[in-house]
């Protein structure tokens, strides 16, 4: 490996929405090069292709620190993504050298651990949960391809199950990065039982590297149908009713702690701090809050897709509401550079609805109309009565929407375009849906260049 001076200035790069290197500087385009990337080709660095993917799904700025492999050695880098129109522009600095990480010879995690030792096979992963080992005898006896599952999340390999107080002890582990027994699973399209054991493990420099567990066959397995028969629809992607519940207790606390220590971190207030480091902290803070968004979208759904859901019918004045929500979005749209034109202090529109659902179904609507608005653009918000409903405008200048992508942008993670910024697509549907449930609607009525504009709908109440 060619040693690197870590006093270097920062390599540039770009690639596209499609994950193919553009351009780069010589010592970024060298690392590429010798990962066995060109340009024009998808970027050939797993790590920081990984980090540029996910920048670009989240639609935000994202740094990290990342251990690549350059020939027999690993590289340190430091390396930040951001979206920009098109694709992701890469900062990557730091470079400094060191020893690659090797299993000792005598691997005694894999032999000498006592719940590993008796069982039925191994397994391990990294910290993203993908399958990094897989013991040999794994796959032939029980039917699948042990090397294809190499790179695969856990859950490709195991369907989970609930434990007996009806958890996931997986899910706690993750958030705690800590050890768990017990947690059943299905191998995948065998009708075996498994119980899954693991514990943490550590890369050299002490941060959490994934898990080395053991899976032990159950005797028991429950009866599958006929490969004929139709399976029945599981809720909601094929996870327990409750697991939003779960999900949402397990990662709010920690999600919420890491945000306010983010945001303490950048904002200086435990002393001056490099300017570098706040801008990491910034981007910290800002990835916690869009997972903690994406928590409450999968609670929402859960809600909303209940038989019993129903919401309250309280007299509510929707343009204090639409007031309300654009005031909650100002720094967002100051931020972005955009203006949002509110309705005036003295306009009215009373109608029948809840409150705290109204207002979630405008700052989505909001939400949107200045995520897509372009720098120094406007989003109105216009308050009209038709008829027996009072109805809430919501007009932006972006590019449009055509007709034929209307219809599934109300679908349950329905995106337009996938490769762009946005949130988890599912806020239209649920936006959709509560405003069916207090008795009125959301309408777009769009065209390509030409801005889009959003109807809240709820039903008119005489004063």
């Amino acid at each position: 490996m060619n040693a690197i001076d870590p006093a270097l200035p920062i390599a540039i790069g770009r690639v596209d929405a499609k994950g193919r290197l553009l351009d780069a500087e010589s010592r970024l385009a060298e690392l590429n090069a010798r990962a066995g990337g060109a340009p024009g080709k998808p970027l050939a660095v797993p790590q920081i292709a990984t980090l540029a993917r996910l920048a670009q799904r989240l639609g935000i700025a994202i740094s990290r620190h990342v251990i690549a492999a350059d020939g027999e050695d690993d590289l340190e880098l430091w390396v930040r993504a951001e979206p920009e129109e098109g694709g992701v522009r890469l900062e990557v600095s730091g470079w400094r050298p060191r020893a690659a990480w090797r299993a000792p010879a005598s691997e005694p995690e894999r032999d000498s651990d006592f719940f590993r030792s008796a069982a039925d096979f191994l397994w391990e992963t990294d910290a993203s949960l993908r399958i990094t080992y897989l013991s040999i005898e794994a796959g032939a006896r029980y039917g699948f391809d042990s090397s294809g599952m190499l790179g695969q999340p856990l859950t490709r390999l195991f369907a989970l199950a609930e434990d007996e107080s009806g958890e996931l002890p997986i899910l706690g582990a993750v958030a705690a990065q800590a050890r768990f027994d017990g947690q059943k699973a299905e191998i995948r399209g065998t009708g075996r039982m498994v119980r899954l054991d693991a514990t943490p493990r550590t890369d050299p420099g002490g941060r959490f590297a994934g898990f080395v567990g053991a899976a032990h066959l159950l005797e028991t397995a429950p009866e599958r149908p006929k490969v004929d028969a139709p399976v029945p629809a599981a809720p909601f992607g094929g996870f327990p009713d409750s697991f939003s519940q779960r999900l949402d207790r397990a990662l709010r606390g920690p999600l919420g702690r890491i945000i306010a220590n983010a945001d303490s971190i950048s904002a200086q207030t435990e002393g001056p701090l490099r300017a570098d480091y706040a801008e990491y902290a910034g981007d910290i803070a800002s990835a916690g809050r869009h997972l903690l968004g994406l928590v409450d979208d999968l609670v929402d759904l859960q809600a909303i897709e209940r038989p019993e859901f129903e919401t309250a019918a309280e007299p509510l004045d929707l343009a204090d509401v639409a007031r309300r929500a654009g005031g909650l979005l100002a720094v967002r749209a100051a931020q972005a550079d955009v203006r949002i034109d509110k309705p005036y202090a003295n306009e009215t529109l009373p109608v029948t609805g809840e409150f705290r659902r109204a207002l979630q179904v405008l700052v989505n609507l909001i939400g949107n109309a200045v995520r897509y608005s372009p720098q120094g653009g406007m989003v109105w918000i216009r308050l009209e009565r038709e008829g027996d409903m009072g109805c809430v405008i919501v007009a932006d200048q972006g590019k449009g929407i055509a007709a034929e992508d209307q219809a599934r942008i109300f679908e349950k993670f329905g995106r337009v375009d996938p490769s762009e910024p946005g949130g988890s697509g599912l806020g239209l549907y649920i936006a959709r849906r509560l405003a069916r449930a207090m008795g009125g609607d959301i309408t777009v009525d769009s065209a390509p260049g030409q801005g889009a504009r959003f109807v809240f709908t709820l039903p008119y109440r005489e004063e």
